[in-house]
């Protein structure tokens, strides 16, 4: 159905408690689903590595009886279930885990460990809730099976890649997610929060996540003597005078309402106490939300860096190089009319007090990307709070901070983040879908 026909503008469905037919399908499902979690996060898979997840995935798609098709720009999977004419939604879910040792303690935790590309081990967690993700994404599509005799249109379940490195979106676009499959009127996605209480909602309009840009940086010297730097053009002093500068961009450059972040989380020089080295590496991570402020930025990491080495007296063919990863992370914008129609139904769904409004994050989603192509597919992720309540009334108190995403001590509190997200994007999925709620 062509996306004019669908006009946001109508006011979602309101409805005083969750449900009975979504409540009910939920409550028949969790013990299965909470089984899954645990199987999932017991078996992480890195990055560009997750064959066994994706087809865990597909698995449980064609025992719904999807139409499923695997390795979609990897291991990608795209399950689709089609239900008379209606409007198309895409649901996405992320399935790679983090090269972090698991210290949380819980009974199912990963003790996995793999080999990296030096061949050294290296330990894997699902630090970043991607099994609860892929777990809400099982029990959503269950849910709308189900209840398929509620609804008319196009369903798109997609499972990807990739997502810590911001590198499996892309590829499933361009292995043709949007020309061999439905283009989706809307896309939704989740995400775990590890400040919001479980069973609470969050949500932004707008921009909610960070443009992410990674840079590796070769800052040249010329070596010698430790004890005769008089003769040496020394690198590590040049490229300590480079990261102090760097922090004027966001200081002195960049309007003080726009948020920039130039982290420099690698550095590398050198090889003994009384060597001056000829170079040093450095990589970095820029986070920005607009366009403009992020050309202005990468433009002025590079005039920074070529000044402090004309200024150290390096010749020109010793100006520092600069590499920008081939793929970036674009912001993630919430469409705002999409967003506010979901708080509806998720306030409606929840009440008032377990739906939040977000603040933007600088942390990087490439879930953006499914609404950046030419068909201008309105996009949401909404926040979905794991932390038990008591933990957080514990770390206030203490004035402590709760383990963050990508801790090797973040474990989500299980039951209400599972039950409330699957609720709450089958909720969603319904509404867009034009059934009428409750059900």
């Amino acid at each position: 159905m062509h996306r004019s026909l669908l006009p946001l503008a109508l006011a979602a469905t309101a409805f005083a408690a969750t449900p009975p037919a979504i409540d009910e399908r939920v409550e028949a499902e969790y013990a299965s689903l909470d089984a899954l979690y645990r199987e999932l996060h017991a078996a992480p898979e890195l990055s560009f590595h997750e064959e066994k997840s994706a087809a865990r995935m597909a698995t449980e798609a064609r025992a719904l009886g999807w139409e499923v098709t695997e390795k979609v720009g990897g291991h990608g999977v795209v399950a689709v279930l089609k239900n008379g004419a209606g409007p198309t939604i895409l649901v996405r879910a992320d399935m790679d885990a983090l090269p972090v040792r698991e210290m949380t303690g819980v009974p199912y935790a990963s003790k996995v460990t793999v080999k990296d590309a030096s061949g050294l081990g290296v330990p894997v967690m699902h630090a970043c809730g991607h099994d609860i993700h892929m777990t809400c994404w099982v029990g959503t599509a269950r849910v709308l099976t189900k209840l398929r005799d509620r609804w008319k249109g196009t369903l798109v379940f997609i499972a990807q890649p990739a997502e810590e490195v911001g590198g499996g979106s892309d590829p499933m676009l361009k292995d043709g997610l949007y020309t061999r499959f439905p283009v989706p009127d809307y896309a939704l996605a989740l995400h775990v929060n590890s400040e919001l209480p479980a069973g609470v909602i969050g949500y932004r309009a707008g921009p909610q996540s960070a443009n992410v840009d990674s840079l590796d940086m070769l800052v040249h010297g010329i070596g010698g003597h430790g004890a005769q730097p008089h003769s040496t053009k020394d690198p590590i002093v040049l490229a300590a005078q480079i990261i102090l500068a760097l922090q004027t961009i966001d200081s002195r450059e960049t309007h003080p309402l726009e948020p920039v972040v130039v982290t420099v989380g690698s550095i590398h020089g050198g090889t003994k106490h009384n060597i001056i080295p000829d170079a040093v590496r450095l990589q970095l991570t820029v986070r920005t939300f607009t366009d403009e402020v992020r050309q202005k930025t990468l433009a002025a990491i590079k005039r920074i860096a070529r000044g402090q080495a004309i200024s150290a007296g390096l010749p020109e063919g010793l100006m520092p190089e600069i590499k920008e990863a081939e793929l970036y992370t674009p912001v993630v914008v919430n469409d705002p009319t999409l967003t506010h129609r979901l708080v509806g139904v998720f306030t409606g769904l929840f009440g008032a007090e377990r739906v939040r409004e977000r603040q933007p994050t600088m942390g990087g989603e490439d879930f953006s990307r499914y609404g950046r192509t030419e068909h201008k597919v309105p996009i949401c992720m909404f926040s979905l709070g794991a932390v038990d309540p008591r933990k957080i009334d514990d770390a206030k108190k203490r004035d402590e901070p709760l383990p963050s995403l990508h801790s090797p001590f973040f474990a989500p509190e299980r039951e209400p983040t599972i039950k409330t997200g699957v609720a709450a994007m089958s909720a969603a999925v319904l509404d867009l879908l034009g059934a009428k709620l409750p059900l």
